[in-house]
């Protein structure tokens, strides 16, 4: 900068030497359109060293976190209470919405029925696998006395004592307890299976109803909103009598975060050439004319959507962007030095000025930025 003012210095002293002061040239009109022509290049030097130097973006603007508050409910709800107001602070876990939750609470209780049954069901079933071994070892005995009536039979019967009807009639009650044994086993079989169905040591039917039960529970704690984080509701439209669930889709009011925000400032990205994080920052808001706050660069967002292609069916066009559209530019990332965040509001615009490490243009910058903030005072011209 100084080297710039030098040379401007030494070109209008020369001016004034050759023209004015010895008057060794006549000063005329095509003379004066060379000099004129010669010193705006010369201006060219702090115009350049500015944008550079000191990069400022008139695009800046306050960005807030906002969490959209979506009922996840299993039905179509009546909202029955709303417990916030508009722009009043809240603090996290504060109730914000209620809704009518007697469906949800008859489901809970009609589960938990079930599940006390299936509880009990259990024990029914250990019962039964009992039952089932008590009936094998009946029909063991009975087939083990089969066995020997037919032996007694058999024994007569060759002995020319007994008929052979009886032996053929008992050997038939022999097969007839087999089976009798067969099925009982199988029964056994079968209630182990029913007993012993189990996922981590819980009966089967357990489990589920378990599952239903906590996911009910679920829908019913659900039926209050409570406040994610600090922050506030800008546009609250939610009243009672009004009907949320799967049928009302989308959010029903967006919650507005005090903590982090930033301010983000779009440049060119050859401006950026020397922005690095941690560099200080000066942002004029249009919500504060007059006033000059310091800031710190966080992040540069080094990422452009003119360098994204989604997956199509369809090659893509390179058409050219309208001249009016800004181009190639990309976001840096700007937080504030100032304690009270609270008067950076969402929304808010204004300018943002970084000092690089090279500060030979700093003082133009610092001129230029307080002008514009002073200037907010009659611009936008609204008398």
């Amino acid at each position: 900068m100084v080297a710039g003012l030098l040379i401007c210095s030494i070109f209008a002293f020369l001016v004034w030497l050759v023209f004015f002061k010895f008057r060794w040239l006549k000063f005329s009109i095509l003379w004066g359109v060379v000099s004129l022509f010669f010193g705006a290049h010369l201006l060219l030097i702090f115009l350049v060293g500015m944008r550079f130097m000191t990069p400022a973006s008139t695009s800046a603007v306050v960005v807030q976190h906002t969490i959209q508050l979506v009922p996840r409910l299993s039905q179509p709800t009546m909202v029955t209470e709303v417990l916030v107001e508009q722009n009043t602070p809240v603090k996290k876990g504060q109730p914000l919405f209620r809704f009518d939750d007697r469906p949800y609470v008859f489901q809970v209780k009609q589960l938990q029925a079930q599940l006390a049954q299936a509880k009990q069901n259990v024990k029914v079933l250990q019962a039964d696998v009992m039952i089932s071994k008590q009936k094998v070892n009946k029909a063991l005995s009975q087939l083990e006395l089969a066995n020997y009536q037919l032996k007694l039979t058999t024994d007569l019967s060759s002995q020319g004592a007994g008929p052979v009807e009886e032996q053929q009639k008992a050997l038939a009650q022999v097969k007839v307890e087999q089976a009798a044994v067969l099925e009982a086993r199988a029964e056994v079989e079968r209630a182990e299976l029913e007993y012993n169905s189990q996922i981590d040591g819980v009966n089967t039917q357990v489990a589920a109803l378990q599952a239903e039960l906590e996911q009910a529970q679920f829908y019913l704690d659900n039926t209050t909103i409570y406040a994610p984080e600090d922050g506030r509701i800008a546009n609250l439209q939610v009243r009672p009598g009004m009907v949320a669930g799967i049928i009302r889709m989308g959010a029903i009011a967006s919650f507005i975060c005090d903590d982090n925000r930033y301010l983000l400032a779009n440049y060119f990205q050859e401006n950026l050439k020397y922005v690095k994080v941690g560099q200080p920052v000066e942002v004029a808001m249009n919500l504060y004319p007059g006033q000059i706050f310091p800031a710190r660069v966080q992040s540069i967002w080094k990422v452009n959507g003119s360098g994204q292609f989604l997956p199509s069916g369809t090659l893509p066009e390179y058409t050219a962007q309208p001249p009016e559209t800004p181009q190639g530019q990309y976001a840096v990332q700007i937080t504030f030095d100032d304690p009270d965040q609270s008067k950076f509001t969402i929304g808010a615009g204004g300018i943002a000025a970084i000092y690089t490490e090279h500060q030979d243009f700093a003082y133009l910058r610092k001129i230029s930025i307080r002008a514009h903030s002073w200037l907010n005072w009659l611009y936008p011209l609204d008398i």
